[in-house]
């Protein structure tokens, strides 16, 4: 159960809500049959291990709703209140998401990334309203919005994606919305300083973008990195977060520049790895990988990642100064702890 009411949402996030969170991708036994327990276990460690304060549980996998339960049920176990853990509700329909947050927050999850289903297609903001407000009604989780060029609002609802009058209606009537993932717009930063100004005093505004939170820190308060693939830099992300919030400015831009390389990689393959709108999970996963987490098979449909690519993200971490694993390319589809 969440350690606060709906009531007490907001005050709770204002308070918690602070430190970077990653993702964490289903792992799977090597016949693909059943959760890998004991890699789902792995990740959750290195998470804290490496400083992160939270993780998502990724649910844009091939993964049936109770095995997914399951994940979020095994990373709770393994870390108690070490991560918060955040429920990403992205699933096929409305209906399967509101079935999908009820269980999650049975699981233990204490935030709800809420996200649009690829055949919800919307005509007007009434149509983003109505569905994020069912989301939001049918559980007592606090819920992170989500403007983002992914879900296709911009060239029917704004070109920000959700507008600041439609996230101010939201905000009005759906008091267990506490933060903003603000990538409205992207990749423009206009979004984030919107969301700030005219949110700010309301809800958490999260930049999950690396590259943007290091330099907007700097002249603009940003309590919460959530959630992105973080994981590619291992303890990095946390370990510049901490110096930012200890107003260690030079340092922090030390790191930023240090990263620049495998930023700059990671940003040219994203149009290859990214495509149909959609994220390519297998690519996250081998990231994670090269920093020690499990990596392993995902079931089809899966987008792949191939040998240049795989290549091309382990040397943007050697220039960035940083000690990737460096097994053979083969040991990442079976994974660190195969079963």
């Amino acid at each position: 159960m969440a350690r606060y009411t709906r009531a007490e949402a907001r005050d709770w996030a204002r308070e918690n809500l602070v430190g970077v969170v990653n993702c964490t991708i289903p792992s799977f036994t090597n016949d693909l049959k059943k959760i890998n327990e004991t890699a789902v276990r792995h990740d959750a460690r290195l998470a804290i291990e490496h400083g992160f304060m939270g993780t998502l549980g990724v649910s844009e996998v091939s993964i049936r709703l109770d095995e997914y339960l399951d994940v979020l049920r095994i990373i709770k176990d393994e870390a108690g209140d070490r991560l918060l853990l955040v429920h990403h509700g992205s699933w096929s329909t409305l209906e399967d998401n509101i079935e999908a947050v009820r269980g999650a927050e049975e699981a233990g999850a204490e935030l709800v990334l809420l996200s649009y289903p690829p055949n919800f297609y919307p005509e007007s903001e009434q149509d983003v309203y109505d569905y994020t407000k069912a989301v939001c009604d049918a559980t007592n989780l606090g819920v992170m919005l989500f403007p983002m060029f992914l879900w296709g609002f911009r060239t029917r609802i704004h070109p920000s994606d959700i507008p600041v009058r439609l996230i101010r209606r939201l905000l009005d009537d759906c008091p267990n919305i506490v933060a903003i993932k603000a990538e409205g717009g992207f990749p423009s930063i206009q979004s984030v300083i919107e969301c700030h100004r005219h949110f700010g005093d309301d809800v958490v505004i999260s930049m999950p973008i690396e590259g943007e939170l290091i330099p907007l820190s700097q002249i603009m308060p940003l309590q919460f990195s959530a959630t992105s693939d973080h994981e590619y830099y291992g303890p990095m992300i946390p370990r510049a977060f901490n110096l930012l919030c200890e107003g260690r400015f030079d340092e922090a831009a030390d790191l930023y520049w240090q990263l620049h390389p495998a930023r700059k990689t990671k940003a040219e393959l994203a149009a290859t790895l990214n495509g149909g709108a959609f994220i390519n999970r297998q690519a996250w996963k081998f990231q994670g990988w090269l920093q020690g987490y499990n990596g392993g098979p995902l079931r089809m449909p899966t987008q792949r990642i191939h040998d240049p690519q795989m290549t091309a993200l382990r040397k943007g971490l050697l220039d960035a100064g940083l000690e990737p694993g460096m097994d053979p390319f083969r040991e990442f589809s079976i994974g660190r702890n195969p079963a």
